[in-house]
């Protein structure tokens, strides 16, 4: 007697049959982390936000109003600085629902994984929109921060495993492009927000709340086409002509066994990988936060061919010199874009360990120049520095879950890399701290803003020294922490995985999307227009760095 079909949220639904094209998963994966890296945009929102009530100017706060209260406050405008908690809700609640649903997104599967959140991730944004309809602070921390953090979390890790079983020849390649869609999610989002708060602005409304409907509208339909797009391959499937034994003789690092979660992040290795990947985004996040002043503080006048520092520059210099800024701010997001994929594609021929020796190397050589770059006024090196560190910054992202793979074979890939991500939550709060603090302390030492930065660039430098410690430390896993082949069966179990020749039943593992190439057409259309819309955008903005 045949068994019934399994619910279309279920895993076996998204178990590919034979022919499935795998080039059909990386759209997918896309589709989610372009709508969720939208949180690297939201500084779009703090202007507009910052004056809500007063609409044309900000009706401010008190000035001894406590956080707390200014979180219940209804009758004065919110404060950039605590509009920009947001940020660290976000990163927080990312890395905190990555590690804590990771193992329950290998046994329940991407698709189900996507569509939660979709659903956290858009049903924050409709929460925080109430809360600025009606105007409370705890609302939007508690929509688009939380909620719509544990929806970052799942979205982020959702395709890691189900790219890296289907693409075990390019392990680097095939995450480089999911993850290089977070990263170009602002590039796309922060232009869609700004023209639709320019439309919705009325003379009683700022336009974010709307705004925030509609994009939760928008991201949740491609949220949900991602999610259902997903396919898992079945076990023991491998691409044609690809030979994994060849690829363990020529590297030791790569491992063709399995290491369960419970064993693989209390291995020395997992430590010193989370080392690795902290160290390296403490270095670089703090710099994308700052991107803007540090260049404008720095040059100064210079910008405009005119040599005055910045505390000397009229208000119509000081807009000039802001728009360039922005324009080098747009060119590292196009670095930390772009290096997601070039440098964890590079990591599919130089290895995971070459790659991050190469960020450590590089990085030092880079961060120790440039407060030279800025003493002599060359401005071509300091821009070529930042931008190659935040293309290493970009690829730090991208090359972990490979290099986890490698170490803890792929089985439960996803929820070791959700554990991981607690490195990131670390960096997030370490490297701005870092930046703006010993900034502040060296300006209020009487240190010219020209030069506030040089401290901290060789602090920075010496953190990429630790984290090339940390990575030449990194060996293979040991023997005893493998699975044994019946712990595999059943963790294969757990996970609803079938075998590729293998059926229960009479049910066999089910592909109901087409591989047709006009689906594939379509699929790489839906994410690559708007991407290419986003680079073009962004490329404008950073042309006038160089007029």
């Amino acid at each position: 007697m045949s068994q019934t079909q399994p619910g279309w949220f279920a895993k076996e639904r998204t178990i590919a049959g034979e022919g499935f094209n795998r080039w059909l998963v990386p759209p997918a994966a896309l589709a989610i982390h372009l709508c969720i890296g939208m949180a690297y945009g939201f500084s779009v929102f703090w202007l507009p936000l910052s004056r809500a009530i007063g609409i044309k100017n900000p009706v401010a706060c008190p000035q001894d109003m406590s956080l707390l209260a200014e979180l219940f406050a209804s009758d004065c405008d919110w404060r950039i600085s605590t509009l920009a908690w947001m940020y660290t809700l976000f990163f927080v609640f990312l890395g905190s629902s990555a590690a804590l649903f990771g193992k329950w997104l290998e046994h329940a599967g991407p698709r189900k994984a996507g569509i939660v959140s979709a659903l956290c991730w858009c049903g924050g944004l409709v929460i925080s929109a109430f809360g600025i309809y009606i105007h409370q602070m705890w609302l939007m921390w508690l929509g688009a921060g939380v909620i719509g953090g544990i929806g970052l979390g799942l979205g982020y890790i959702s395709p890691v495993s189900t790219l890296i079983k289907w693409f075990p020849d390019r392990r680097g390649m095939a995450t480089g492009m999911a993850i290089m869609g977070f990263g170009g999610g602002a590039m796309v989002g922060a232009p869609l927000a700004d023209w639709l708060m320019r439309f919705y602005t009325t003379p009683v409304s700022v336009g974010v709340w709307e705004t925030f409907l509609t994009m939760a509208a928008i991201y949740f339909v491609f949220m949900l086409a991602g999610a259902f797009a997903y396919r898992v391959p079945a076990s023991g499937w491998a691409p044609a002509g690809w030979a994994p034994a060849a690829t363990q003789i020529s590297n030791v690092m790569i491992t063709s066994r399995h290491v369960h979660l419970e064993k693989a992040w209390k291995t020395p290795q997992f430590w010193l990988i989370w080392s690795v990947l902290c160290l390296n985004v403490s270095a670089g996040i703090g710099i994308l936060g700052m991107a803007s002043p540090l260049l404008q503080e720095v040059f100064g006048g210079k910008l405009i061919g005119v040599d005055v520092a910045f505390n000397d520059l009229t208000a119509a210099q000081k807009t000039q010199i802001a728009t360039i800024a922005a324009g080098f701010t747009g060119l590292l997001s196009l670095f930390n874009i772009g290096g997601r994929f070039f440098w964890a594609s590079c990591s599919d021929y130089l290895g995971r360990k070459a790659t991050y020796f190469i960020f450590f190397v590089l990085g030092f050589v880079l961060y120790a120049s440039i407060p030279s770059a800025g003493k002599t006024g060359s401005m071509a090196l300091f821009v070529l520095a930042f931008c190659i560190i935040l293309s290493m910054y970009g690829g730090g992202f991208a090359t972990v879950p490979a290099y986890l793979a490698d170490m803890f074979g792929s089985q439960m890939v996803g929820a070791i890399h959700g554990r991981l991500l607690t490195a990131w939550a670390t960096a997030g709060v370490l490297g701005p701290l870092l930046i703006t603090y010993i900034r502040e302390y060296q300006i209020a030492q009487g240190v010219p803003k020209a030069h506030a930065y040089d401290v901290t660039m060789y602090i920075l430098a010496g953190l990429l020294v630790l984290g090339f410690v940390c990575n030449s430390m990194i060996n293979p896993v040991e023997p005893e922490n493998f699975m044994s082949d019946e712990e595999l069966a059943l963790e294969r179990k757990l996970a609803h995985d079938r075998s590729v020749t293998v059926t229960d039943n009479g049910v066999a593992p089910v592909a109901s999307v087409s591989s047709h190439p006009v689906l594939l057409i379509a699929g790489w259309a839906a994410v690559g227009i708007p991407m290419l819309a986003g680079i073009w955008i962004t490329f404008q903005k950073a042309i006038v760095l160089f007029k």
